[in-house]
């Protein structure tokens, strides 16, 4: 993948669809959550039109705040899978990522003080309209051993939600997959966030 990577979605919009890009431009997947799924399955295509499915993305159990989400490619094949880390998520984001059933890699807000902040100006009429503006948190992804591969910083934007993921560490394509689709689950369960 040609990183950095942009993800984009409208923050008006029904259904979640988010729009991937690479360093050129290029559209390399677009998201569409399926709306009143009592159990997440998100499928991931190559391009807006659709046509093409290339990953998805599904919950073992429903609407569970600790529920594993399975990642595959398009032949059925487990790419790995994510879980958020119980009460650890309530202050600061963190999520396990697994390849089979090992830890391989987990991401974590780098800063909870930023959500607190932008829960708390966000309850002030007028001035709550601009906490998306303002307050962008930032998330690491590090391996087990505690190298640090990616991090994802929300940007700047007003009337739509916009992500850029950049590499810090050389990955094989398997570890950008899966970092890729446990980035973009953790934006679908987050996007409340900041």
């Amino acid at each position: 993948m040609n990183f950095p990577l942009d993800l984009t979605f409208k923050l008006i919009a029904l259904a979640s669809q988010i729009r991937i890009t690479d360093a050129s431009g290029q559209v390399i997947g677009f998201v569409k959550q399926k709306m009143f799924k009592l159990k997440e399955d998100i499928r991931i295509f190559s391009d807006e039109s659709q046509s093409n499915e290339i990953f998805s993305i599904k919950a073992d159990r429903i609407m569970d705040f600790s529920a594993k989400y399975n990642l595959t490619d398009i032949d059925g094949n487990s790419l790995g899978s994510i879980r958020r880390k119980g009460m650890r998520s309530l202050w600061k984001a963190h999520y396990e990522i697994y390849e089979g059933e090992n830890l391989s890699m987990e991401i974590h807000e780098e800063n909870g003080w930023i959500k607190v902040v932008d829960s708390l100006v966000g309850e002030i009429p007028v001035v709550g309209m601009f906490t998306g503006y303002l307050f962008n948190p930032a998330y690491l992804l590090s391996r087990s051993d505690g190298t640090v591969v990616a991090r994802m910083q929300k940007q700047p934007a007003f009337f739509e939600g916009k992500f850029q993921i950049t590499l810090q560490s050389p990955m094989s394509e398997p570890e950008e997959k899966r970092v890729l689709l446990s980035f973009l689950t953790m934006t679908l369960l987050e996007r409340n966030r900041g």
